[in-house]
């Protein structure tokens, strides 16, 4: 009995090491541009954004915000994350003229997921709360504070940040 339960002890912690090291993978840029649709497309216009480059040298990889940090709902965004994966494999979005095509909903899935989190993931290394408004714009100050009043979250604002916006938006996608 002893045996059988530190053998058991022992290949939990090798199955967790196992899977935790696979989900950890699963968030590097490398994996996430391991596919041309991602590569030639969002990658291309991401790189071009200060989430990319900018003069702190910080850089936000595609996990920083597209998955939670927490466990709960990173499990629950790789579970969603796992449609994409059939679509790679059906080829739903293999060229150029396909994403496009599919664009516009893959972005409306991605703002909605966002406001519903209330931007969780951009709240990850931004808050309203540690913004310095007396360094901004007025412009920046004003819709910042506006935002604090209405219970705004970032991506009502913030949409096309680090993507190009989609063609076909609506007066309802811009607010």
């Amino acid at each position: 009995m002893l045996t059988l339960l530190v053998a058991g002890f022992f290949s939990g912690i090798v199955f967790w090491g196992g899977f935790n090291t696979v989900m950890e993978w699963t968030n590097t840029e490398k994996f996430c541009i391991s596919c041309h649709e991602m590569e030639d497309n969002v990658y291309q216009e991401y790189k071009e954004t200060i989430h990319y480059s900018n003069r702190t040298g910080v850089r936000a990889v595609c996990s920083d915000c597209h998955v939670p940090k927490d466990w709960t709902h990173k499990m629950i965004r790789k579970v969603q994350a796992s449609r994409e994966v059939w679509g790679k494999i059906t080829g739903s979005i293999d060229t150029r003229e396909k994403f496009e095509a599919k664009r516009l909903q893959l972005a409306r899935n991605e703002w909605a997921r966002m406001k519903v989190s209330d931007s969780r993931e951009c709240r990850n290394c931004h808050s309203l709360e540690s913004m310095n408004s007396e360094l901004q714009r007025q412009r920046a100050r004003k819709q910042h504070e506006t935002a604090r009043e209405d219970n705004m979250t970032c991506i009502d604002c913030h949409k096309g940040i680090a993507h190009h916006k989609p063609e076909g938006m609506t007066e309802a996608d811009e607010e």
